[in-house]
């Protein structure tokens, strides 16, 4: 199929988001108002705009949105605080349905982007509000029951693993159980991991690791890197392990194929370059059912997103004319 063809699919496809939901707060600060505080005689950073958008899961939420996809909605944990509201509002922008459990027993978790006003970089310590301990089980078991509500009514469900403690994070040891039984009771449902830590502990579902991800993962499990051993031991339908510039690594019960990328010379940002990757791949391969078509439209929206300033999203349009020069 063609780029416009595989487009045309897209606004048929649903699809919830479960796992790490979070905020991004892009703060400007003006250098010029750095006073020194009177009380503690520490400089301050003179905050003088604030946009907010959906991050991490949220991120992916937003590129399937812009992509045009059909039903979206997210399922994670938020806290009952302003930045739990932030997000909601951020959900609400991009028309992405919010199945969030609100707990005071947790805090929004939420990445805040200090930029220079004068410079528009971001050259400062990023503050970053996350959940350290484990999940409290009266959360857990609430994320659960709307996983089980909900899963069946998508044709696609795409688990967002990006918490980076140990312990904290959504997708918990029973969220991963409930995935892997997930995809074996539904065949007919796609179901996509990317995790930032924990490749290896998930089981029957199509995962996405980066090339530092797969790899730290099978020298977990084997003391070497062999992707197609890990494929074997997580059982996932197919392993597509993103390298970059390089491309995808598409490794199948055929063998393994590369897939080269667009090339870009200067990326602007590749922040969720990864997240862009997803959704252009989770949709192509609901829509056509080939994990090569599926690397190859993920790689093109990639380079489409790591044109632009921080968590940036490509639209149908834009996919379809670089897709056609990229063709020819």
């Amino acid at each position: 199929m063609n780029t416009r063809e595989i487009l045309g699919l897209f606004p048929g496809l649903s699809v919830l988001v479960v796992g790490d939901i979070c905020l991004d707060r892009w703060c400007r600060y003006d250098p010029a108002a750095a006073d020194v505080s009177r009380e503690t005689g520490i400089p301050r950073i003179g905050v003088v705009e604030t946009q907010t958008t959906a991050g991490a899961g949220g991120t992916v939420a937003n590129n399937l949105a812009d992509l045009g996809a059909g039903r979206i909605a997210v399922l994670g944990a938020v806290g009952q605080d302003g930045f739990g509201f932030e997000l909601k509002k951020a959900l609400a922008a991009r028309g992405v349905e919010a199945l969030l459990v609100e707990s005071p027993e947790v805090q929004t978790f939420t990445y805040t982007k200090l930029l220079n006003a004068k410079t528009g970089l971001e050259d400062l310590p990023r503050v970053d509000f996350i959940n350290a301990k484990t999940l409290p089980a009266s959360v857990q078991s609430a994320v659960l029951a709307l996983l089980e509500r909900h899963a069946r009514e998508f044709d696609i469900v795409v688990v967002s693993d990006q918490a980076e403690t140990e312990d904290g994070g959504v997708v918990t040891a029973a969220v991963r159980d409930h995935v892997a039984e997930l995809a074996l009771s539904q065949p007919k449902k796609l179901v996509w991991a990317d995790s930032r830590l924990r490749s290896e502990l998930f089981r029957n579902v199509v995962v996405k690791p980066n090339q530092e991800e797969a790899e730290q993962a099978c020298s977990r499990l084997f003391g070497r890197v062999d992707f197609p051993a890990l494929r074997q031991h997580i059982n996932a339908p197919v392993l597509l392990v993103t390298h970059g510039p390089r491309g995808v690594l598409v490794v199948e019960d055929g063998g393994e194929q590369w897939v080269t990328t667009r090339s870009v010379a200067e990326p602007v940002d590749i922040c969720g370059a990864g997240d862009s990757f997803t959704a252009g791949a989770v949709l192509t391969l609901a829509a056509t059912g080939e994990a090569l078509e599926a690397a190859w439209m993920g790689n093109l929206v990639a380079s489409l997103t790591i044109m632009k300033k921080g968590t940036g999203t490509a639209t149908p349009a834009e996919v379809l004319e670089a897709g056609e020069r990229w063709e020819q």
